[in-house]
């Protein structure tokens, strides 16, 4: 792991399954091959990453640093931009995280916030590495699509100041087989969670380019005579 190992962010390390449900606190097995040791000496502590947890919590399969998980995801796990139970939060790379971040979500508590279960955020007791479970996180975007969010930070007892890009949110789910626009044409068939917008429910956006971000799908002319009756 070295040095790469030890800068802020989720690299590389697996981890034996662990449902969501599991109670808070529960205890993880981890083979010492498992954890980062400080770049080889065996003096500093173990430290559990970010990524085995996700990936326990959550059962979506996927390794290798936090920041690759996104396109890892392409094409094996539907994608969107709304947060849903159980679906992988994947933060980009920021300020000193060189590897990014993945926490799994395990509450939704309203469009601006959730509660999210992670590891080797904050440092507890003077020690990284640590787990956090059930965690608040804010959506601070302007158009609130969860394109940046702020994160509980255990020092301070509070939400901390930063401000944290996402790339996205990967659900456990396959990614859907019709194209973006025919599922946006069918609203009345989506799931609507905590007042989420068309546009950035589960797998509607699946595979779209950034700058689509936040915006309406294209409609068809079908899709058109539904959203003027819903009011888009």
């Amino acid at each position: 792991m070295g040095l790469r190992g030890l800068l802020i962010g989720c690299g590389l390390v697996a981890l034996g399954a662990v449902p969501l449900s599991a109670p808070l606190g529960a205890k993880i097995a981890v083979p010492d091959d498992d954890v980062v040791t400080g770049g080889g000496s065996s003096i500093l502590p173990p430290y559990l990453q970010c990524v085995p947890y996700a990936r326990a919590v959550t059962g979506i399969q996927i390794r290798g640093d936090a920041w690759t998980w996104w396109d890892q995801a392409d094409g094996r796990y539907a994608r969107g931009f709304w947060p849903k139970v159980g679906a992988v939060m994947a933060l980009k790379p920021h300020g000193n995280s060189h590897l990014g971040h993945v926490a799994a979500v395990s509450r939704i508590i309203d469009s601006r916030t959730i509660l999210i279960r992670h590891a080797n955020w904050s440092p507890i007791n003077g020690r990284r590495g640590q787990i956090e479970d059930n965690v608040k996180v804010i959506d601070v975007s302007d158009a609130n699509d969860w394109s940046q969010v702020r994160v509980w930070y255990a020092p301070i007892q509070a939400i901390g100041g930063s401000v944290w890009p996402v790339q996205g949110f990967i659900y456990s789910g396959k990614p859907p087989k019709a194209p973006a626009v025919q599922l946006a044409a069918k609203p009345a068939k989506a799931k609507m969670e905590a007042g989420a917008p068309a546009s950035l429910l589960p797998g509607a956006y699946d595979n779209a380019p950034a700058k689509l971000r936040g915006a309406k799908a294209p409609r068809s002319s079908i899709g058109d005579i539904i959203g003027q009756k819903m009011g888009w």
